[in-house]
C-alpha cells in the first residue's frame, strides 16, 4: 500500500503579533481580533429590573407583570428583554451567575456569536448585572387605594350559622382562588369578594358553580362614560345564594318533588353537599341528588341543623343486611343518653321520667358503625313541632319517633387531647387588616355578640372534619407545631361544663345554670373506633419553614 502524505498546511504570521496562523481574510490572530473588534460594543453591561413586592411580580417590558421565581426561564426572559443591541448579534447561551438573594443583584452570563470580517465569526462570553428595583404594579397601587374595586362578589346563604364559610373557606384556599382578591368582607350573612377586574369575579363565580350549589345573578352600575371615545366605566356586582341547606340537616322534601326523584320518602337526610344535594332515606337507603335549578323551582327548607341534634344511647343494633356503598340498614334500640341513672339530675332533665326512660325503636343507615353502648346523635321527632306544611301533612306512621344522624365520641370529647393537625386562614394567606388572630380567618370578624356563635360553628366544623374522611380529602390539612392543650374539646382550663342532659357540648361561655365538674379521667374508656387524622393526611408548612442550628 502506497503511502499518500496529507496537503502541507500553509501558514502566515499574524499582522500583529507575528504568530503563525491558518491564513485567514483578516489575516489575525483569535487573541488579536477580539483585542481590536469587540462585538459586544452597544449591548449595555449594567441594567435594571423593576419587582414590586406585595406581589412579588417582575416588570416585563412594556407594560406586562409576571410572576418569575428566581433563576427561572421567566425571569431570564426578562432580564434579556431589557437590553438594547441584543438582535445585532446571535445569541447561543445564557444563565444566571449565583448571588445573594438579599444583595438585590442579578449576574447573567451571554454567550454571543458576531461576523466581524468576511466569513469570520467571533465568539465572546461576558456578564450583564442588573440591579433590582422595588415599586409598586398598578394592582397594587389600587389596593393600596379606598374603593378602587371594579367587581364584587357577594355570597349569600341564609342559615344561622357560618360553618359553611368556614369550609367553603378552605376549599378556596386549597384550589388557590382567592389569589386574584383584592380584599374580603364579612357581612351578616356571608361573604364579600372584590376584584380588580372583571374575569376575576367570573372566575370565583365559576368556581363557587363547581363546588356548592349555588344561583347567580349579575349586575352593573355605570360610573362614567366618554362620548367623544364611546368608552365606559362599569362597575360589577355578582350575586351568589348557596343553598339553605347543610349537611346532616333534617329534610322535608315537598310530595311533588319527591315524586319527581324517585319516589323518595319525603323526610330524609342530607349526607352530602357538593355542587348538588345528596338527600338519603335512613328507612330504605334510597338516594336521591337535587341540583341546583331543581332545587329553586320548588324551594324547600331544612326542618332542623347539627344544633338541634340529642344525644341517644345505643341498646341494641341488628343489621337487616341491606347495605349501600359505606351505609348499611339496620333495626336500632335507642334510649335518651342517661335515661337510666339511677342519680339522674333533676335540674338538667328535660322531659317526663316516663319519656326519658322509654326505649324507642328506630330504622337506621348507620347499622356498620353503631355498636350496643355507643352514643349517636339524632333528631327527637316525638316532641319536636316543625313549621312546615309539608311536614305537618306526613302521615302519622311515616313520622319514626327518632332520625339517627351520625355516631358521637363523648369520651373522647371530654378529654383534653389537643389536635396535632391545623387549617390555614384566608386572613392570613392574604395579609389584611382587621384579623382577629384566633384562627378564623376572614369568618368571625364582626365580633361582639356574633363572636362567641362563631366559635361554636368553628369547634363544630373541626369535628366534622375529624369524622368525615371524605370531608378531609377535600381540605388541606397542616401539622401543627405549637400543640396546646385543651385544644382538643374546645374548651378551655381542662374542665367541662356540665349541661343539660340532651343539649349539645358545644358552648365555651359561661352560662347561669352551668356547674363546673372535672374533667374525665382515665378511668372512662375512650372509644377505640375514633376517627384520628393519620399522619400522612397532614402536610408540612412550609411558607413557614425556617433553618435552624441543630
Amino acid at each position: 500500500m502506497e503511502f499518500v502524505p496529507a496537503p502541507a498546511v500553509h501558514r502566515v504570521l499574524c499582522a500583529d503579533c507575528g504568530t503563525p496562523i491558518v491564513p485567514n481574510s483578516a489575516n489575525l490572530c483569535v487573541a488579536c481580533l477580539r483585542n481590536s473588534v469587540d462585538i459586544t460594543e452597544g449591548i449595555p453591561k449594567q441594567a435594571s429590573v423593576s419587582y414590586c413586592r406585595n406581589c412579588e411580580r417582575f416588570l416585563s417590558p412594556p407594560s406586562t407583570w409576571t410572576i418569575a421565581r428566581p433563576e427561572s426561564q421567566e425571569l431570564l426572559a426578562i432580564c434579556l428583554k431589557k437590553l438594547k443591541g441584543l438582535n445585532k448579534v446571535r445569541l447561543t447561551e445564557a444563565h444566571f451567575i449565583w448571588t445573594e438573594p438579599h444583595s438585590k443583584r442579578l449576574r447573567v452570563s451571554l454567550t454571543i456569536q458576531k461576523e466581524v470580517l468576511t466569513n469570520t465569526i467571533l465568539e465572546q462570553v461576558f456578564e450583564i448585572e442588573y440591579l433590582v428595583q422595588y415599586g409598586q404594579c398598578p394592582d397594587c397601587t389600587k389596593l393600596a387605594a379606598k374603593n378602587t374595586w371594579k367587581a364584587l362578589v357577594q355570597v349569600r346563604q341564609k342559615v344561622p350559622h357560618k360553618r359553611t364559610f368556614l369550609f367553603l373557606e378552605q376549599l378556596i384556599l386549597k384550589h388557590g382562588a382567592q389569589k386574584d382578591t383584592i380584599s374580603v368582607k364579612e357581612v351578616r350573612d356571608g361573604l364579600d369578594f372584590f376584584y380588580s377586574q372583571r374575569s376575576h369575579a367570573q372566575k370565583m363565580v365559576e368556581f363557587l358553580n363547581g363546588v356548592v350549589p349555588v344561583r347567580s345573578k349579575a349586575s352593573e352600575q355605570l360610573l362614567s362614560t366618554d362620548t367623544h371615545t364611546n368608552t365606559a366605566n362599569f362597575k360589577y356586582t355578582y350575586s351568589v345564594e348557596i343553598i339553605p341547606i347543610c349537611k346532616d340537616d333534617l329534610v322535608c322534601i315537598p310530595p311533588k318533588l319527591a315524586r319527581q326523584l324517585s319516589n323518595i320518602s319525603p323526610l330524609t337526610i342530607c349526607v352530602r353537599v357538593g355542587n348538588s344535594l345528596h338527600l338519603l332515606d335512613p328507612a330504605t337507603l334510597q338516594i336521591c341528588e337535587v341540583t341546583s335549578p331543581i332545587y329553586w323551582r320548588s324551594p324547600f327548607e331544612s326542618l332542623a341543623s347539627v344544633t338541634d341534634l340529642v344525644e341517644f344511647t345505643v341498646l341494641d343494633v341488628e343489621p337487616s343486611g341491606t347495605t349501600r356503598g359505606k351505609y348499611v340498614l339496620a333495626d336500632a334500640q335507642v334510649a335518651l343518653s342517661g335515661a337510666f341513672r339511677s342519680h339522674a339530675d333533676d335540674a338538667a332533665m328535660d322531659y317526663d321520667t316516663a319519656m326519658s326512660s322509654q326505649i324507642f325503636h328506630t330504622r337506621t343507615h348507620l347499622g356498620g358503625i353503631l355498636q350496643p353502648g355507643d352514643t349517636a346523635m339524632g333528631y327527637f321527632l316525638t316532641n319536636a313541632n316543625f313549621n312546615s306544611d309539608d311536614f305537618a301533612a306526613l302521615p302519622a306512621h311515616r313520622v319514626p319517633d327518632i332520625v339517627l344522624v351520625k355516631k358521637a365520641y363523648p369520651n373522647r370529647r371530654k378529654k383534653n387531647k389537643p389536635r396535632a393537625w391545623k387549617l390555614r386562614s384566608m386572613a392570613k394567606e392574604e395579609g389584611e387588616e382587621g384579623e382577629t388572630g384566633a384562627g378564623r380567618g376572614v369568618v368571625g370578624r364582626m365580633g361582639g355578640r356574633d363572636q362567641k356563635k362563631v366559635d361554636e360553628d368553628y369547634e363544630l366544623f373541626l369535628r366534622e372534619l375529624e369524622e368525615d374522611e371524605e370531608m378531609r380529602g377535600a381540605v388541606n390539612l397542616y401539622r401543627a407545631k405549637d400543640v396546646r392543650p385543651g385544644a382538643g374539646s374546645g374548651l378551655a382550663g381542662g374542665k367541662t361544663r356540665k349541661k343539660a342532659q340532651h343539649a349539645m357540648d358545644v358552648d365555651e361561655g359561661a352560662m347561669d345554670e352551668d356547674v363546673e365538674v372535672p374533667a374525665a379521667t382515665d378511668e372512662e374508656e375512650e372509644e377505640p373506633d375514633f376517627p384520628d387524622v393519620k399522619l400522612d393526611e397532614l402536610l408540612e408548612d412550609f411558607d413557614e419553614m425556617t433553618l435552624e442550628e441543630a
